[in-house]
């Protein structure tokens, strides 16, 4: 599978979790409260899948290996563009964390804030992906050769077997730092 293929691939699923994000927003704008929970569930999804994956081997693995070569003054915007882009959805998302504590400590204008969030992810996801898989993919590939091509599928495979351990190696630590990494139960043998 090709290194856009993969790409593409994970786009499907980011769509996935926008649809979930457009009901959420609809809910809100039909005076339903703020599922909170999901908007956890959300938040981790968006930057660890949605970031820190899909726009990881992008930023580290795709725009890396454009950069080394004599790109079109076009593409070459693109892939600045990008870059902000995913920087602006980064930004973002920590606004609609912030928003989500403001609401659950009682303010009502945050949940205006997190709609307006939400409306603006809704729209700027799904116009990013579309440059990407309409104008972006294709013509960037053409400046590879297929050996290239294989190389970066293989890095990015590589680079998503990273995630979960960097993922659940922050998790701990973040337990160990409140004090919960020993509950003072005897560990079972292993067998």
């Amino acid at each position: 599978m090709l290194a856009v293929d993969l790409l593409i691939t994970e786009h499907r699923l980011i769509e996935r979790g926008i649809a979930v994000l457009t009901k959420q927003r609809d809910r809100l704008n039909a005076g339903g409260a703020l599922d909170t929970e999901l908007m956890e569930i959300v938040v981790d999804f968006t930057r660890t899948y949605a970031d820190r994956t899909h726009h990881g081997k992008e930023e580290e693995i795709l725009f890396r290996d454009l950069g080394k070569k004599p790109l079109s003054a076009q593409l070459r915007r693109t892939t600045d563009d990008l870059v902000l882009e995913h920087a602006h959805i980064r930004n973002r998302v920590t606004q609609l964390v912030a928003a989500k504590e403001l609401y659950l400590k009682g303010s009502r204008e945050a949940l205006r804030k997190v709609i307006e969030v939400l409306n603006e992810l809704l729209v700027y996801y799904a116009a990013h992906i579309e440059k990407e898989e309409k104008h972006f993919f294709q013509p960037a590939m053409e400046y590879f050769t297929d050996e290239e091509k294989a190389r970066m599928s293989a890095e990015m495979t590589e680079y998503d077997s990273r995630i979960i351990h960097e993922k659940y190696t922050r998790i701990i630590e973040a337990l160990e730092q409140r004090g919960l990494s020993d509950c003072g139960q005897p560990r079972p043998p292993h067998r």
